[in-house]
Parts: structure tokens; sequence; C-alpha cells
């Protein structure tokens, strides 16, 4: 478990996504501090209707991250359809239309090794639902990082396939349930 002061949180997901970060966001308050970045497999010849999803149903602000875009706190970033999304080490977001990484643009593990070098220590990062095993390495680093790494409990989780990778790539990782997430990330926000 990280001692360093959580300056951010990172979020993957894939099937059953909507629904996990339906039970989430919306309970987290509009002066929310921590900066969230979110990446959920959108296929890319889609929209994506995520950020209007949840700017609907959300106290905190929703935006789809624009490349080059400096974090603001009580904002969560989606990546957008069809780009890597990452965070550089000056506290930015940056895009990517590089090659996919398992099988995904945007990827999960991208944006976790990305965040897990800029803030190391002071991130924590998420590995919800999904049919992959996209966000095992991620998180790897997160925890070689020394950052708070989390996976949803496999019982609780629509596909458990994403967290159970992400937990045996990452076995000092936290198993939470959703309802159990969202008292802790309210915890996060008060230390």
């Amino acid at each position: 478990m990280s001692v360093a002061p959580v300056e951010a949180i990172s979020i993957g997901a894939s099937a059953g996504a909507v629904q996990a970060l339906l039970r989430i966001l919306p309970a987290l308050p509009a002066d929310y501090p921590i900066p969230l970045f979110i990446v959920v497999h959108v296929p890319p010849d889609r929209s994506n209707a995520l950020v209007s999803l949840f700017a609907a149903k959300c106290q905190i602000a929703v935006r789809e991250a624009e490349d080059k875009e400096p974090i603001l706190p009580s904002t969560v970033y989606f990546a957008p359809s069809d780009y890597h999304l990452l965070v550089e080490a000056d506290r930015s977001l940056s895009l990517s239309m590089d090659e996919p990484v398992n099988h995904s643009r945007p990827a999960i593990d991208v944006l976790l090794e990305s965040a897990a070098d800029a803030y190391g220590p002071a991130l924590a990062a998420i590995v919800l639902t999904g049919a992959n095993h996209d966000g095992a390495a991620g998180l790897k680093a997160v925890c070689a990082a020394g950052g708070t790494a989390i996976v949803q409990d496999f019982a609780d989780a629509q596909v458990a396939t994403m967290p159970e990778a992400a937990l045996t790539a990452c076995p000092s990782a936290r198993v939470m349930t959703l309802d159990d997430l969202i008292p802790y990330l309210l915890t996060l926000a008060a230390t």
C-alpha cells in the first residue's frame, strides 16, 4: 500500500465497463480533487458516447482528453476512440495513434504505464471488468513504481478475465468490489 498521497487515479475497463463506471463515477462529488484518467475499449469506428453519458450523470466534470491538455483537478478524462491516452511527466495528457496494444486503441496498458512513469507512488490504478489481458502489464508497472494497485473483485465483475490477469501480474494489488471502491476513493481525497 502506498504511503504517498494519491495525486491521480487511472482506471481501465472493457466488457461491462459502462455499468461498473455508472456505479463509481456518479458517487464522486463535484469538488473531488483528484483527476481521473479512464480507458474503456471503444470500437474505433464508433463515436465515443461515454463523455455525454457520464457528464449527464456525474457531479464531477467529465470530458474527452485532448492532446497536450494540462491535467486539472476535479476532472474525469476519457480516452477518445481510436487514440491511446498517455500521461506526461509535466502533468499533461497526450494522445497517440501508435499501433494497438492487446488489440486495443486506446489500450489500458499504455495509460497505466505512462501514468506510473509520471506519478510513481502518487498514482492509484484500478483494473475493472473486461474480457482480455489489457491492463495486466500496466498494473505491474504501477506496482513497480510504488503506486496503489486495485482490481475489481472477480465475483463482482461482469467479466473477470481482465482483473484476474491484472492480479496475476501484480499479486500485491488490493481486490475490491465496486461497493468497497466508492468509499475508498472518497477517503483518498481526504488524505
